[in-house]
């Protein structure tokens, strides 16, 4: 497990005790022996670390306060209070300063390396994939890591979007997206599981066979299309929706800054998916021909055209849902 931990505890024998037992379980481990030591360590290097085990009362800088300045250095980095002693009230404080979790000593090996992953995956992954994706990341979190992927990658996009937002207040137009697009889209592609990448303006990214492989990611993304497409014509008049789906080799993984990073697909089949949602209509579903290729025939597609990106690309041949009414 290539996840770096930084373990802050006065104890010389907490602290050789921690080592051995997360490195057992792959990470790779550093030590600190007081809070000023410890953000010295992250000062030099912010990125360095994936995630932080602190002593709750130590000389010096105390647990919760060496806990607000890591936050302030590196807000990113997965935060968790070791105690013997904790009351409520510091509780409260710790929940206050950022911790993700808490281990009581004394502690089991196995219930510390799985809250460990615990508190590591609720804070990276919070509320955009399903929860079996969830079970299956806490057995192997390097799944989050960049690596090489086949997946299917779907964008939807609300049409008019423009002339609506120009004609509907703005607390009114912030209802109808979060109650009638946001939260009924989101719920469909957990319940296929998709995971949530992001949300561009008023288009939703969703990533299918990610960051824990699916064979049937295509199927399981166009499936979800069509359940997205309906419910938008059955329980909403005021707008229209398009959606492109894509398949294709991408890199997946957590990117970003100190400041934001995100678990994102970048590569080719994203901006193919992107572009082909821009060609769709209201009620519309473009695929294109590698997502056809992997579907078992029983959803019907219509060859609707070519498209191309590069020369050296060459042209993508894409298709259109034929709406069974």
């Amino acid at each position: 497990m290539d996840l770096s931990i930084l373990v802050i505890d006065d104890e010389d024998g907490i602290r050789r005790s921690l080592t051995r037992i997360l490195r057992e379980d792959g990470y790779s481990v550093s030590v600190a022996s007081r809070g000023e030591e410890a953000l010295e360590l992250i000062l030099n290097n912010p990125t360095k670390y994936d995630i932080v085990i602190c002593d709750l009362l130590m000389p010096g800088i105390g647990g919760i306060a060496t806990i607000e300045e890591i936050n302030r250095l590196n807000s990113e980095i997965t935060k968790i209070i070791l105690t013997g002693y904790g009351t409520l009230e510091s509780s409260i404080k710790a929940i206050e300063a950022g911790v993700d979790g808490f281990i009581t000593k004394p502690f089991e090996n196995k219930e510390l390396t799985w809250k460990v992953r615990e508190c590591y995956l609720k804070r990276k992954t919070k509320q955009f994939i399903s929860d079996d994706i969830y079970k299956e990341l806490l057995k192997e979190p390097n799944h989050l890591l960049p690596r090489l992927s086949f997946i299917t990658i779907l964008f939807s996009d609300i049409r008019g979007f423009t002339q609506l937002s120009s004609q509907v207040p703005p607390d009114e137009l912030a209802s109808l997206l979060n109650n009638d697009y946001f939260h009924p889209m989101c719920d469909i592609i957990i319940k296929h599981k998709g995971m949530i990448d992001k949300y561009i303006g008023d288009s939703i990214m969703a990533l299918f066979g990610a960051p824990v492989a699916n064979e049937s990611h295509a199927e399981n993304a166009v499936n979800c299309a069509i359940e997205m497409v309906k419910r938008i014509k059955d329980n909403n008049g005021r707008f229209g929706m398009g959606i492109g789906i894509s398949t294709g080799r991408v890199i997946t993984g957590i990117f970003g800054s100190v400041s934001k990073k995100e678990y994102t697909a970048l590569g080719m089949p994203v901006n193919l998916a992107a572009r082909l949602q821009k060609l769709a209509g209201p009620g519309d579903i473009i695929i294109s021909d590698i997502t056809k290729s992997r579907l078992n025939g029983s959803t019907p597609f219509q060859r609707a055209g070519t498209i191309t990106f590069t020369t050296l690309s060459g042209p993508t041949t894409y298709f259109k849902w034929i709406c069974d009414g």
